[in-house]
Formats: structure tokens, sequence, C-alpha cells
């Protein structure tokens, strides 16, 4: 289901370049605020940073291109992250008919790319890569924080449950399974490469509140892409 421009590692997941010096170590902190920033002026104006169009009406020759100009990249550490993800995103992509890539964009765009954590009140990393909440049907162990929902398209604070599991490995399998077994999601199911049709799949079943969700997705999606 990958995208013919990806290159393939051993793995079969796209395969990452090492990265320009001057994108590790302390930049990570100062690109992740920049990926921040752009999240927020996607949410103020629906438009990215420059001025340009929103991800949701450039093709994705277009975006990848406007990514690899801007210079966001993943940096070294982001890069790290999708390596040891990559085996878990394979598996499950077979599953879903969805690109490993594209799932990799989603971890990290809810992870913050490993780096920020959905942790237990004793501090320990819940694994939930996937920010799945806890409903009543969820019968494994949860971790509360507080998150940021959107009603009528205003974020608002909340402290909700979410889903805890042993490793990375389980939260890609439940994720996997989720999708197969909820009929809101099915729409989500075999968009091979095509991040922007998986998140608008999953956002019209209702996965995210975040107005820009889709379009956040296929951005992070495009700074993959324009790492090959």
């Amino acid at each position: 289901m990958l995208n013919a421009d990806f290159r393939l590692g051993a793995s079969g997941f796209p395969s990452l370049p090492t990265p320009a010096a001057g994108y590790g170590g302390g930049e990570f902190s100062s690109l992740y605020r920049q990926l921040h920033g752009e999240v927020s002026r996607f949410i103020e104006n629906g438009s990215s940073t420059s001025g340009t169009a929103p991800a949701a009406t450039l093709s994705p020759e277009a975006l990848w291109t406007q990514v690899q100009a801007s210079g966001t990249l993943p940096s070294e550490a982001q890069q790290d992250f999708l390596r040891e993800i990559a085996p878990m995103a394979e598996a499950a992509a077979q599953r879903l008919g969805v690109g490993p890539e594209v799932l990799a964009a989603h971890a990290a765009l809810e992870s913050g790319w490993g780096s920020k954590p959905i942790r237990r009140e004793d501090g320990s990393n819940s694994h939930n890569l996937f920010a799945l909440k806890a409903g009543a049907s969820w019968s494994g162990e949860v971790a509360e924080v507080t998150t940021t929902e959107y009603e009528q398209g205003q974020p608002a604070k909340r402290r909700e449950g979410f889903r805890a599991y042993a490793s990375p490995a389980q939260a890609f399998q439940d994720f996997a399974q989720l999708l197969l077994s909820n009929p809101r999601y099915q729409g989500a199911l075999q968009t091979g490469a095509d991040a922007q049709a998986y998140g608008n799949a999953l956002q019209k079943g209702g996965y995210a509140t975040d107005p820009a969700y889709a379009d956040k997705l296929a951005s992070v999606a495009a700074r993959i892409k324009g790492a090959r």
C-alpha cells in the first residue's frame, strides 16, 4: 500500500536518511515548538504558516514540496521514533490496508513523536500512541489526564481516562482492532498512502473533535514523506 515514491528499508518501511547537521540534540525542542506554532495557526486561520493554501486544498505533491521548502523535516530524534515503531506500523498497515507511513504519522501526531506520552498516575508511560480513550467497554488499565477537546469548534480542557498498555506493540494491535471492528471508521480502511483520506474518514467517524485534525495528520505525513 506504500506510495511508489517512498524508498523502502529492509523492513518494508520508508527508509529515512541520516539527518543533516543541526537537526539533532537541542534543536528538537525548537522544531517541536515550531510544529505546535503551525498547528495553532491552523486552528486560528485555517491555513498554513506562510499564508499558502491549507493541506486539504493542496495535492500531495504540492504539500510535500511545501514541507521540504519549509525546512521542517523530521529531526534525528523524530526519525529514531519512526524507526522504533516501523515494524508495528507495518504489521498494523497490512491488517488495515493503510500505508505504514500514514499510521506512523498518526502515532507521531498523537504522541508528539513519542516525546509527549500519556502517562499513568505514577508517571510511567501508558504507551497509548493513538490517544484511545477508555470507554465503558475497556477492561484494561486506565491513565487519567487533562486533554483538550473541541466543543462547537472551540477548545476546552477536560479530564479524561485513556487506555494504558504494556507496550507500544499492544497499542498498535488495539488500534488496528478498533478500526476493523467499529463501523464508524470503515471509511479509513483501504486508503493506502492517502493520509488526507484516512484522516478525513477518522474525523468523520468522530475519532477526533479538532476541526483541523485531518489537515494536521496530512501535514505530519508530508514531513515524513519529505525525508525520503
